[in-house]
């Protein structure tokens, strides 16, 4: 009598994105149903001026996501990529295309798909946006509200200057409820949908105090960049999370100064040391490992994960190998779906505080 097969390994649990913004998708559908959109939808512009098909083909997504729920997006072509592509074609540069738009009471929402220059040219470009109409929240105020952990802000301080970086009085019993006469910050699109994926999946404990739910959670970041590494690593760390941030030349651990720190006098947020902990190390401690390298090259090692981790894939290629699963309890093998998920709220949020704005201005 032969002996019966050895059970195979158990596999991890494959979560898709598609399946997280079924309840953000049914919200933003009965938001656009609002009075105050019924005689004109809201109107989002994207801003393309590469030639990269990633862009192009995001741009496409973008626009079909937007038609789905009522949205309507308007894509402008500027600079290179206006030769030889179907669409509104701009005869300017992306800046004049971001102020023009930014001076369009048409326009509700403007997004840019970098990259386009690079970093630092790129980055400029971003606080040329007008944050009333900066989807992506990739505008200087909102990330100097996201790096000093300041959720909630007046939407008559939407400006080029920060208002304030001090302390703000939140009431935890009240949750994530904005104070009188606030609304939430806007944040960066990409990093935002990979935290909603991780609430989804239970890494943040719902428990415990709004703005520490991630306490206790060991985070790696594969890839540093300012559009999505930097921003997520220290969203996290805002959260209570510690973070590895791990970039080609070196690792950097964020943190977040604890709340009553007598050295500062401002608001708790993260703070960032560089540390000699390797790739491999951080992995083998690692509850969370989330990677965005634009290479299909780089693969996380599935023998290096810390077994019953979660694994989150954010780059277009796949940057986690075969086997994952294996080792993670939970894949999330994307997030795109949640991104432009994310993106369509921060355009109907947007909409509201240009509201407040202008009420505010008449009255």
């Amino acid at each position: 009598m032969s002996a019966a097969p050895a059970p195979s390994a158990p596999q991890g649990v494959l979560v898709t994105a598609s399946k997280v913004v079924v309840p953000f998708k049914s919200e933003l559908i009965q938001d656009i149903s609002a009075d105050r959109f019924k005689n004109r939808a809201p109107h989002l512009v994207g801003i393309l001026a590469t030639k990269k098909e990633d862009a192009r083909s995001y741009a496409e997504f973008t626009k079909r996501a937007c038609e789905q729920i009522g949205i309507n997006f308007e894509l402008r072509f500027v600079g290179q990529a206006r030769e030889g592509m179907d669409g509104e074609g701009v005869g300017i540069g992306v800046e004049e295309a971001i102020l023009e738009a930014n001076e369009d009471d048409d326009v509700d929402g403007i997004m840019v798909y970098y990259p386009i220059f690079g970093d630092r040219q790129d980055q400029y470009l971003q606080s040329v946006v007008d944050p009333v109409k900066d989807v992506e929240g990739l505008n200087h105020q909102f990330l100097f509200n996201l790096y000093h952990n300041i959720r909630f802000i007046s939407p008559s301080t939407l400006r080029p200057v920060p208002a304030s970086h001090l302390p703000q009085n939140i009431d935890p019993k009240k949750d994530d409820q904005p104070p009188p006469g606030t609304v939430k910050s806007i944040l960066p699109c990409t990093p935002l949908a990979i935290v909603k994926v991780l609430e989804h999946v239970g890494v943040y404990n719902p428990l415990l105090t709004y703005g520490d739910r991630a306490r206790g959670k060991v985070i790696t970041v594969v890839n540093r960049s300012e559009v999505v590494g930097r921003p997520l690593a220290a969203l996290l760390a805002n959260d209570g999370a510690r973070v590895f941030s791990v970039d080609i030349d070196s690792v950097v651990e964020f943190s977040k100064r604890p709340t009553g720190d007598s050295k500062s006098k401002f608001n708790a947020h993260h703070v960032s040391n560089k540390t000699d902990n390797t790739l491999e190390q951080c992995l083998a401690i690692s509850d969370v490992v989330i990677s965005a390298v634009p290479s299909d090259k780089f693969k996380v090692p599935t023998a290096q994960l810390k077994d019953g981790c979660v694994c989150v894939n954010v780059a277009g290629e796949k940057n986690f190998e075969a086997d994952v699963r294996e080792r993670a309890s939970i894949y999330v093998p994307s997030v795109g779906v949640m991104t432009i998920a994310m993106l369509q709220r921060n355009l109907l949020r947007l909409c509201t505080y240009q509201d407040m704005v202008k009420a505010q201005r008449a009255a």
